[in-house]
């Protein structure tokens, strides 16, 4: 099996039983998408769709956000990872969307990622979810099932250079998806310490007992 045969392979099984992956997150706007995908870093999308009804509902819109004050955005979010970087950084990126691009979130990387705590991870989950631009954030499941399933080798050894292999491969109008896919096949059979092997659809050919792939 080439590695051109390897990609169609396993997108194709992708497109045929998970045509429509999306995001878990739960959000109501793009700006909200963003404060989720924030407080998403380092911790499950279950714990964050628990505490972002209730910070939603005091600060729905950039407007509101930049109004807050930090330990009182930290009581809504105190259960995540880092809540006392995240608070801050929900704040102060809300108040720069206020003063730097006119009360919207942009849609572009340049711009995105000038926003206190956004990293291009998470500029590409808002290209891609938001914007439906194509666009393949690279999380720590993207980067690990692509190493897993032989998508990229042992070289590529930082999510940017995992990124720039995958956008080599996988078809433009599908690489919003195929982020989905590798996601969510991480999070829930390619996982990092017990790998359901047994369940896995490739688990046939896969190469992650062979020289250039990670565990």
């Amino acid at each position: 099996m080439t590695l051109q045969q390897r990609y169609d392979t396993i997108l194709d099984y992708f497109s045929k039983t998970q045509p429509t992956a999306d995001t878990e997150l739960e959000f109501s706007s793009v700006f909200q998408l963003l404060i989720a995908v924030v407080l998403s870093a380092q911790c499950t999308d279950k714990r964050v769709n628990a505490v972002t009804p209730a910070l939603f509902a005091a600060y729905p819109t950039p407007q509101k956000m930049a109004l807050a004050e930090y330990d009182d955005v930290y009581e809504y979010i105190k259960s995540v990872s880092y809540p006392n970087a995240k608070s801050r950084h929900i704040v102060d990126l809300s108040k720069m969307i206020m003063s730097d691009f006119h009360g919207d979130v942009p849609d572009n990387m340049e711009s995105l990622t000038q926003l206190p705590g956004v990293g291009r991870k998470t500029a590409n989950v808002i290209m891609a979810v938001a914007f439906t631009k194509n666009a393949m954030p690279v999380d720590t499941h993207v980067y690990r099932v692509s190493h897993r399933l032989g998508l990229v080798n042992k070289r590529h050894n930082t999510p940017y250079k995992v990124e720039q292999e995958l956008i080599r491969h996988i078809p433009n109008n599908m690489l919003s998806r195929a982020h989905h896919w590798l996601l969510l096949h991480g999070r829930y059979i390619c996982k990092s310490l017990k790998p359901q092997c047994t369940k896995c659809p490739f688990n046939d050919y896969c190469p992650k007992k062979m020289d250039g792939s990670k565990l």
